[in-house]
């Protein structure tokens, strides 16, 4: 994601990642139409699906394990030979994998798919035994392992998850957290209209669809995040029982699919062009450019991510929106400041910090200080954003220009 930002700018990352994200859904969804599936059951099970996922789409490399997760339910919605399903999901496994650690979640769905299959087949004849879906289970774990980090991923994806629950990440809280409730009713709706039609329809219900619908229902009310995957996988379980029994055939060309997605990638950036979140302090960083500033930036942790886009190699930051790179000393030192026990003279102690970025009501005691501080020189408030640099630099705001303040 960030080559295809260095090299195409927003737009192009935004294409991008939309392709990968909503990839996911029109993978399964094209497998489904492939078997048989009518245009508009398969239509309806798209929507529903977006409708419960649309809120917790952004770009970040999740959109990858939405993609790779599509791909292999596609792979299994299209009942290949075993040797052939195999050949294709076991490279798409560890690919998986490496494009964002989250290969586990195949591995638990495949563990589904396969009790649900061999149950069928034990308990109806001429069933298909699910033998590729039980020989990927354990392709699917040893692909846990098939990154650079090798065995540490297990420590370092526990001590990520342990992170995320320690700052109160909302993606890792339940549907019942008070952070999720507006989420949680798009999950709702889809699920209760998905509940009504697969009981209206029971009996085209395939048992392996349901159980890991269910299954992946469940770990979404628990943590919030899995709602990605939940809804990728209503696709092929609605399709087929909003389908009638007979296989619809395909009427329209299979290369208008090709030509639709071209068309929203040149025109999606020309009708919806990039804009940021207003929360985000572009203006303030823009001003700091001017300052000619090279070092680490103090700021909020959710503003370093534009601040390294802005800056990066002249500027670092000391915390940033990925907080499962830094330890728990280190958010506890980040919680100090915020709460005024630790200040200026602690944080430069730590690093050599060449401006701070603070949004002034979350970071008070700092910003507090900072005004009173002579070491230091204000060269921007406004919308709750104060920026400052070392007090002995030349004020670039001058000569015509007047810094806010």
């Amino acid at each position: 994601m960030a080559e295809v930002r260095l090299l195409g700018g927003w737009d192009a990352l935004r294409v991008f990642d939309a392709l990968c994200w909503a990839g996911g859904f029109w993978a399964v969804a094209l497998a489904c139409r492939w078997k048989g599936a009518a245009p508009v059951a398969v239509l309806v099970a798209l929507c529903l699906s977006l409708v419960a996922a649309l809120a917790t789409a952004s770009i970040r490399p999740q959109s990858f394990s939405v993609l790779c997760f599509g791909l292999l339910l596609a792979l299994l919605r299209l009942e290949l030979r075993t040797w052939l399903t195999v050949a294709l999901a076991a490279p798409l496994l560890v690919l998986w994998q490496n494009l964002h650690p989250s290969v586990s979640v195949a591995a638990g769905a495949l563990g589904v798919y396969a009790a649900a299959g061999w149950f069928t087949w034990w308990r109806q004849t001429g069933k298909r035994p699910p033998i590729a879906e039980t020989i990927l289970i354990p392709v699917a774990v040893l692909a846990m392992f098939a990154t650079p980090d090798g065995g540490s991923i297990l420590a370092l994806s526990a001590r990520n998850a342990q992170a995320s629950f320690d700052i109160g990440v909302s993606e890792w809280l339940p549907m019942w957290a008070p952070d999720n409730w507006l989420d949680s009713l798009p999950i709702l709706y889809a699920a209760s209209l998905a509940l009504w039609l697969v009981l209206r329809n029971r009996q085209r219900v395939d048992l392996g669809e349901l159980a890991l619908a269910t299954a992946l229902f469940i770990m979404t009310l628990v943590t919030i995040r899995f709602v990605l995957f939940w809804a990728v996988a209503l696709v092929p379980l609605l399709a087929r029982v909003v389908s009638s029994p007979q296989p619809a055939p395909m009427r329209v060309p299979r290369w208008t699919g090709t030509v639709a997605v071209a068309l929203v990638g040149l025109l999606g950036p020309m009708l919806l062009p990039t804009r940021f979140d207003e929360s985000l302090p572009m203006a303030a960083i823009e001003r700091l450019r001017r300052e000619n500033v090279r070092g680490v930036i103090y700021a909020d942790f959710p503003y370093g991510g534009p601040i390294i886009d802005a800056g990066y190699p002249q500027w670092r930051v000391a915390f940033d929106g990925r907080y499962y790179r830094y330890t728990p000393q280190e958010w506890h030192f980040n919680g100090k400041v915020e709460a005024g026990k630790l200040g200026l003279q602690a944080i430069q102690r730590k690093w050599p910090v060449a401006a701070f970025l603070l949004k002034a009501q979350h970071n008070a005691p700092l910003a507090h200080e900072l005004s009173r501080a002579p070491g230091w020189r204000r060269i921007w408030d406004r919308d709750g954003i104060v920026v400052y640099v070392p007090a002995d630099r030349p004020n670039a705001s001058r000569a015509g220009r007047s810094a806010p303040a």
